[in-house]
């Protein structure tokens, strides 16, 4: 991934996080702040029930107090207070009392709990209603709930009852108002906001009691689980219920028990507040956040494009003057104009490169030197073994003259085949010299290493078996998957061809000589092994210089020309040794075509002019 990929990235990232987390808390802080509307809203609503509630009870309790004080009513008291008073006269008095004094129901009650008259259901005429004759303070009691019966069935109604004494008899006015939709409708509700009323009169829950001001409740079977649980542990609670798949339908509902004179569960009230507002406004804010955030990863391209550009434009020059450096161009300037780090970066850069190129000058200088006091040196020792007979014959040869010896003629034809000997060995020299200098460059085509090892093999065959030497015996371990090099085959021939006569040279005893290829990872590997007498750690370091040998005849260049070979072919060739056990040279190979190291005309120019 490159620098720009990343920053932008990083860029987007950023942004993401940042629109999501003001989205997420402006979410929570709006839904909480619906949550606490929703509930003042709802504490209203029931505030107002409980008021329009407490007010309608206290007209109630008017009312029947009024009733209990009428003419009538006290007339009905006397009279049944007498032994022999009928209270069949009064069955149908309650229907017309409730109308003029508009209640719902009206019983009046004999002293000992008898029904003399009912409202709502005529029939109830002589049952008995003795809760009423109970020692109570009815006027302190106040309205309470209650469940009526009637023609129609059961009905909640807001009830109170009034005394009507009359010597040491009472009649009892018992009535009220029914708690229904009449009650709900009066109301006043908040937009999103409904009240509904279920009647708990029956032993299960009944979809046709539960009821609203509009009417009956559509698909009241969904209410059922909160009812029953109220019915279990009556208590305010909160509720949810999703009418379909979509957030928006849900609606929260605020349960608030309705108990009669005993606590016993009469009515349940249920104030909803709709979630549609919260959940659009949500819908909204998180739309508005994907806007926004488009607009900042869009935003954030171009910022980070641009960014990315300035950072990188500078950087990708210093890392194409490093690949150049690499390269061999040790003469690469990075040109970056500007402040910071970069800049200074740069500036380092191009004084890290002028002083390679002086360190590398000097280098070559000193190296230079060396070479040459090395071939000095070696040439030195190779041309004093032949000159030093050379002066010896030609000083015999004057001698000889000079005294007038009689056997002149044969130590000058003794001395004359000495000089040519000695002049061929310098010759032989001079042209060893001559063939290290003149190593040809590579011709590169497509070449089997297998191949090349075995023809090297079958050079040496009559050798590892001669008679009078101590046999050899060879060992191939080919990859036969080798896959094909591109290299010079005669180089490569020539080369594993001194690394089979080195290791013969050391086993002058016989061994074991192993040849083993193999490749991994774009490189093929040759490994030549001899079972000899080794190399010290000393000798392993120094063995692919010059005409360093270790034996008592050979040139020493022999390992120098493998380096040379190897190192063309843009290869590497190591040796690992161990006394008395044996020596493993290891040649590692590219199998794509080499590239030829960059030469420096100007520098080495420079020297030669110098």
């Amino acid at each position: 991934m490159t620098f720009r990929s990343k920053l932008f990235f990083v860029f987007t990232i950023a942004v993401l996080l940042s629109v999501g987390l003001v989205a997420a808390g402006v979410t929570v802080a709006t839904k909480q702040a619906f949550d606490n509307l929703n509930q003042q809203h709802t504490k209203a609503l029931v505030a107002q029930f409980q008021r329009e509630f407490q007010r309608r009870g206290q007209d109630v309790v008017q009312r029947i107090g009024g009733v209990a004080q009428e003419e009538g009513t006290t007339k009905m008291a006397v009279e049944l207070s007498l032994p022999n008073g009928d209270a069949s006269v009064y069955v149908n008095d309650a229907r017309g009392v409730s109308q003029s004094h508009q209640l719902d129901f009206l019983d009046f009650v004999n002293n000992d709990g008898t029904i003399i008259s009912s409202a709502e259901w005529s029939a109830r005429f002589g049952e008995k209603m003795t809760w009423v004759t109970q020692p109570q303070d009815w006027a302190a009691l106040g309205p309470f709930l209650m469940k009526m019966d009637t023609e129609n069935g059961p009905a909640l109604g807001l009830m109170a009852v009034a005394r009507v004494p009359v010597a040491d008899k009472s009649i009892y006015v018992v009535g009220g108002e029914r708690l229904g939709k009449e009650f709900l409708a009066s109301m006043v509700l908040p937009e999103g906001m409904r009240a509904l009323l279920y009647l708990n009169l029956d032993p299960s829950f009944q979809a046709v009691n539960l009821i609203s001001s509009s009417g009956p409740e559509i698909d009241p079977d969904r209410f059922a689980p909160i009812i029953n649980k109220e019915r279990q542990v009556p208590g305010e609670q909160r509720s949810r219920i999703t009418w379909t798949y979509d957030p928006a339908s849900a609606e929260e509902f605020h349960i608030l028990p309705l108990l009669g004179r005993q606590q016993e569960l009469l009515g349940v009230l249920l104030v909803g507040n709709s979630q549609r507002g919260v959940v659009m406004l949500g819908r909204r804010i998180r739309w508005l956040a994907l806007i926004v955030a488009a607009i900042g990863i869009l935003i954030g391209a171009l910022l980070s494009w641009w960014a990315a550009a300035r950072v990188t434009r500078p950087v990708r020059k210093l890392v194409d003057g490093a690949g150049e450096v690499a390269a061999g161009n040790w003469n690469t300037r990075v040109d970056v104009r500007g402040g910071g780090e970069i800049g200074q970066l740069a500036r380092a850069f191009n004084q890290m490169t002028q002083e390679l190129v002086e360190q590398r000058e000097r280098l070559i200088q000193a190296e230079r030197v060396a070479a040459w006091r090395e071939v000095a040196r070696r040439l030195a020792h190779e041309l004093k073994n032949p000159l030093f007979p050379l002066q010896t014959t030609v000083e015999n040869l004057q001698r000889a003259k000079e005294q007038g010896s009689e056997q002149f003629e044969e130590v000058f034809r003794e001395s004359t085949g000495i000089l040519l000997v000695e002049i061929e060995n310098l010759k032989t020299i001079v042209s060893r010299f001559s063939d290290f200098a003149k190593m040809p460059q590579p011709e590169i085509a497509a070449v089997n290493l297998n191949d090349t090892v075995r023809n090297v093999l079958k050079l040496f065959e009559a050798q590892f078996s001669a008679v009078g030497r101590p046999p050899i015996t060879p060992e191939l371990h080919l990859d036969e998957s080798l896959p094909v090099i591109q290299a010079d085959a005669t180089l490569l021939h020539r080369a594993i061809e001194n690394l089979v006569l080195n290791a013969m040279d050391a086993m002058p005893a016989g061994g074991v000589l192993m040849l083993r290829t193999s490749h991994k990872n774009g490189i093929v590997d040759l490994e030549i092994s001899d079972t000899g007498t080794g190399l010290t750690p000393e000798e392993s370091e120094r063995i692919f210089t010059p005409y360093y040998t270790t034996k008592q005849h050979g040139t020493g260049l022999g390992l120098a020309i493998v380096q040379s070979v190897v190192t063309d072919h843009n290869g590497r060739l190591s040796v690992e040794s161990e006394m008395g056990i044996g020596t493993s040279f290891r040649i590692e190979l590219p199998i794509q075509p080499p590239k030829r190291p960059q030469v420096f005309p100007i520098l080495l120019e420079k020297k030669e002019e110098a």
